[in-house]
C-alpha cells in the first residue's frame, strides 16, 4: 500500500500540472496561509513554551496532571477536526471555518490569564484547540487544492516552514518577555493574545473567500462561485446548496465514506498506531531539561531548536518526498524520532546531547508533519478534501492524546527513563508494522502521472 498514491487514475489537468514540473511557484493563498499560520504559531508557542515549567513548577502538578492537560490540550482538537472538515466541504467555504477556528483560538488566550486550577485551565486549553481543531483541515484543504498533485510535498513544506518560523519567533519572545517583565507568566499570556487577534485580521483581509482548484489559476478558468471537480464539472462555492455540476451538498454519510477506500484506511490507521508512541513535545523538553541539567530560565528555548531545524529541512524534505516517495520520507522521520529517545535515555552526558536531540526532533517534524497531508492528494476527491483531512488528522491526534495520558501515568508511577523506553519499543514495533501496511503493491505508475505524485 502506497503513503502516496501512484496508481489513482489520472485527473483533469494532470498534464498541465506536468508541464509546469515539480519547479513550479507555490500558490499565492500558501503564502497567505503561511503568514497567517506564522503569527498564530507566534501566539501559541509563547504558552506552549512556557506551559510545562509553568504548570509543574509554579501550579505544583504532577505528571500525571500535566500529562492529563497536555492530552487535552492535543487531542481535544482531534475531535472537532472531523467536524471542521466536514463543515468547510458541506458549506463550501473553507475560509470560513478557518476563520471560526482562529477566533476562538484567540478569544481564550485572555482566559489563560484567569485560569489558576486544574479544571479552569483543562476547560480553556480545551476551548483553545476546539479553535485548532476547525481550522486545520479547511485550511489544509485550501493548500492542496490550490497545489498540483506533483508539487503538494513542497507546498505544504513552505507553509510548515513559514509555521514553524512562528513557532521558532514565539518561544523565543516568551523568553525575552520572561527575562524583562515582573509578573512574567501573564506578560506570555496577555502578548499571546494580541498576536492571536493580529492573526485573524490577516486571514480576515488576505485569503482569499473561495476555494481555487489546483490549477492555482492556470489553464481552464473557474469564476468566484464554482470550482473543477474529479470530472471536469463545477461546484458551487461558499455555501450555497445550488451546484453547476448537479452534485448535492456533502453529507456525513458521503465523508465517512471515504473509510472505504483501502489506502485511506490504511493511512489513517498508521498515522494512529505511530501516534500511540509519539511522546508528546512537551514531555520531551522536560526530559531533556532534567537529563543534560538545563536551568529554568532556558527551559522555553529548548522549542526554538527543534523549531529552527524544522524550519531549515521543511521544503527540501517536502520536495524530496514528491520525488523519493513520501512513504520512505515519513517512516524515515520516526526513525530519528526513535534514535532521539535513544539519546535521551543512553547517550553520556555531554554538551552535544541537548543540540543532538533538538536536531533529531525538528527533522521527525520535517519528514512527517507536511508530508502526511500531502499523502492525500491522490486519495480524497476534491469535494471531499477537507473530510479526508480530517479523518487522518484525527485518528493521528486522538492516538498521541491516549499516548500523554499514558506517558504522563507512566511518569508517575516509574519514572521517565522507564516511560520513554516504554515507548521507544513502542515506536520500534509500531513503525514496523507501518512499513509493513504502507508498502509498494507492485503497481506502475501511468506515464501521464507527475514524478511526484508516487
Amino acid at each position: 500500500m502506497y503513503l502516496t498514491d501512484r496508481s489513482a487514475p489520472v485527473k483533469a489537468g494532470t498534464d498541465r500540472d506536468r508541464r509546469r514540473g515539480p519547479g513550479a511557484k507555490v500558490a499565492p493563498v500558501v503564502l497567505v496561509l503561511g503568514t497567517v499560520s506564522l503569527i498564530t504559531d507566534v501566539s501559541s508557542e509563547m504558552v506552549t513554551a512556557v506551559l510545562p515549567l509553568y504548570l509543574v513548577t509554579t501550579l505544583g502538578f504532577s505528571p500525571l496532571g500535566f500529562g492529563t492537560l497536555d492530552g487535552v490540550y492535543n487531542g481535544v482538537s482531534a475531535l472537532v477536526q472531523l467536524t471542521g472538515g466536514h463543515l468547510a466541504d458541506r458549506v463550501r467555504d473553507h475560509k470560513l471555518l478557518a476563520g471560526l477556528g482562529y477566533g476562538l483560538s484567540a478569544l481564550c488566550k485572555p482566559l489563560l490569564l484567569l485560569a489558576g486550577s486544574l479544571g479552569t485551565l483543562g476547560t480553556v486549553l480545551a476551548l483553545e484547540r476546539t479553535g485548532k481543531g476547525l481550522r486545520t483541515a479547511p485550511r489544509d484543504a485550501m493548500i492542496s487544492l490550490a497545489t498540483p498533485a506533483g508539487n503538494q510535498g513542497r507546498a505544504f513544506g513552505v507553509h510548515r516552514a513559514m509555521d514553524t518560523t512562528g513557532a521558532m519567533l514565539g518561544p523565543l519572545t516568551a523568553f525575552l518577555i520572561l527575562r524583562a517583565a515582573t509578573d512574567g507568566y501573564d506578560a506570555v499570556f496577555g502578548v499571546s493574545a494580541c498576536v492571536a487577534v493580529l492573526g485573524v485580521v490577516v486571514l480576515v483581509l488576505f485569503v482569499p473567500g473561495r476555494r481555487q482548484g489546483a490549477d492555482g489559476g492556470h489553464g481552464a478558468p473557474t469564476d468566484a462561485a464554482g470550482v473543477r471537480d474529479e470530472a471536469g464539472g463545477t461546484v458551487e462555492a461558499a455555501g450555497t446548496a445550488d451546484v453547476r455540476g448537479g452534485r448535492p451538498p456533502v453529507r456525513v454519510r458521503e465523508a465517512l465514506a471515504l473509510l472505504r477506500l483501502p489506502r485511506l484506511r490504511a493511512l489513517a490507521g498508521c498515522a494512529a498506531l505511530l501516534g500511540l508512541t509519539t511522546v508528546s513535545d512537551a514531555f520531551v523538553y522536560l526530559l531533556l531539561q532534567r537529563r543534560a541539567g538545563v536551568g529554568e530560565e532556558w527551559f522555553t528555548l529548548l522549542p526554538l531548536g527543534t523549531a529552527v531545524v524544522f524550519l531549515l529541512l521543511a521544503v527540501p524534505v517536502g520536495a524530496l518526498a514528491d520525488r523519493v516517495g513520501r512513504r520512505t520520507v515519513f517512516l524515515s522521520g520516526h526513525m530519528g524520532l526513535l534514535t532521539a529517545y535513544g539519546l535521551l535515555l543512553w547517550a553520556p552526558d555531554t554538551p552535544l546531547l541537548v543540540p543532538a536531540v533538538l536536531a533529531l526532533h525538528g527533522t521527525f517534524y520535517a519528514a512527517t508533519d507536511g508530508v502526511l497531508p500531502a499523502a492525500l492528494a491522490g486519495l480524497v476527491p476534491e469535494h471531499l478534501r477537507a473530510s479526508g483531512l480530517a479523518i487522518v488528522g484525527t485518528s493521528q491526534a486522538l492516538a498521541r492524546f491516549c499516548c500523554s495520558l499514558a506517558f504522563g501515568a507512566a511518569w508517575t508511577a516509574w519514572g521517565g527513563g522507564p516511560a520513554l523506553a516504554g515507548s521507544a519499543v513502542g515506536l520500534l514495533c509500531c513503525a514496523a508494522v507501518a512499513g509493513v501496511v504502507l508498502r509498494p503493491t507492485g503497481g506502475t505508475r501511468s506515464p501521464s502521472q507527475p514524478q511526484g505524485s508516487g
